[in-house]
C-alpha cells in the first residue's frame, strides 16, 4: 500500500502503545496527528517523528471532553483536508477493590476509555461518511474477554469498546468505512514497569506473567502498531467488526505453563 497522503490520527500517542502505533504510520509514510493530554511528551513525540520521517503534528486533547475531540478533528481537517484513519488508543487504568472505589474513580476510567472512543469516532465519522471512506481502529484489551479482580471500570470500558466497535462496524459499512478493534495483552510500557515495581518479588512477578503467556514474553508497542497498520491498509479491505488479539496467546490458554513446569507435557494435557 502507498501511504503517501494518508492521514492518521492516534490518540494517547505521547507514550506507550500510542507512540509505537504512530511510529509505524510515520515510518510507512503516512501523515500523523499525535493527540494527547500531555503537551510536553506529545510535542516531543511529534518533533522526533518530524526529525526522523518528516511527519508529525501534535494536538493537545483530553478525549473525555467533547469540545477537545471536535477540535482535534477540526484541526486535522483544517491542516490536511481529510481523515483516513482514526486510532482510538487513549486510555487510563488502575487496580482498586470495588468496595474502596469512588464514583470519581469509575468516571475517570469510563470517560476516557469508553466515552472518549465514542466522541472521537463520532466526530471523525462525519468526515469519513462525507468521503465514503475511512478506517477506525479502537484499542481495546484482553479485558474484553477475560479480566482480573479490582478492575471493574477498566473491564466494563474495554468490554464496551468491543461491542461499540461491532455496532458501529455494521452501521457504517454501507459508507465504505471499516471499524475494528485490537486487544493487546501485556505490553512493554510504563504499566508493565509499574507491575514489577509494585511486586514484593519482581522476578517472581515477571515469571508469573511469563508463565501465563504462551509465547513467553511481553510484546513491544510497535508489535501492536503493525497490526493497526494492517487494519488501516488495503490489505484488510474485507475486515470489519473484528477484534484482533495481540496477546501472545494469553486469552486462549486453558491453564498456565507453571502447572506443568516439573513434568513433561506428554500425557498431561486432558484429552477431549
Amino acid at each position: 500500500m502507498h501511504w503517501k497522503g494518508h492521514i492518521a490520527i492516534v490518540t494517547g500517542a505521547a507514550s506507550g502503545i500510542g507512540t509505537g502505533i504512530v511510529e509505524c504510520f510515520a515510518e510507512a509514510g503516512a501523515e500523523v496527528v499525535i493527540a494527547d493530554i500531555n503537551e510536553r511528551l506529545g510535542a516531543q513525540v511529534a518533533a522526533d517523528l518530524r526529525e526522523r520521517y518528516g511527519k508529525g503534528m501534535f494536538v493537545k486533547a483530553d478525549v473525555s471532553q467533547a469540545d477537545d475531540c471536535k477540535r482535534l478533528i477540526d484541526e486535522t481537517l483544517a491542516t490536511y483536508g481529510q481523515i483516513d484513519t482514526l486510532v482510538n488508543n487513549a486510555g487510563v487504568n488502575f487496580v482498586k477493590p470495588t468496595l474502596e472505589m469512588e464514583e470519581a474513580d469509575w468516571d475517570r476510567v469510563v470517560d476516557v476509555d469508553l466515552k472518549g472512543t465514542f466522541l472521537c469516532s463520532r466526530y471523525a465519522l462525519e468526515a469519513m461518511v462525507a468521503r465514503r471512506s475511512g478506517a477506525i481502529i479502537n484499542i481495546a484489551s484482553v479485558h474484553t474477554v477475560a479480566t482480573l479482580p479490582a478492575a471493574a471500570p477498566y473491564a466494563a470500558s474495554k468490554g464496551g469498546v468491543g461491542m461499540m466497535t461491532a455496532s458501529m462496524a455494521i452501521e457504517f459499512a454501507p459508507f465504505g468505512i471499516r471499524i475494528n478493534a485490537v486487544s493487546p495483552g501485556l505490553t512493554d510500557t510504563q504499566i508493565w514497569n509499574d507491575i514489577q515495581d509494585a511486586a514484593e518479588d519482581a522476578e517472581h512477578a515477571r515469571q508469573h506473567w511469563m508463565d501465563n503467556i504462551p509465547l513467553g514474553r511481553v510484546q513491544a508497542p510497535r508489535e501492536v502498531g503493525k497490526v493497526v497498520l494492517f487494519l488501516a491498509s488495503d490489505q484488510s479491505s474485507y475486515v470489519t467488526g473484528a477484534n484482533i488479539f495481540t496477546d501472545g496467546g494469553m486469552t486462549i490458554q486453558l491453564t498456565n505453563r507453571e502447572r506443568f513446569a516439573s513434568k513433561s507435557l506428554e500425557g498431561v494435557a486432558p484429552q477431549s
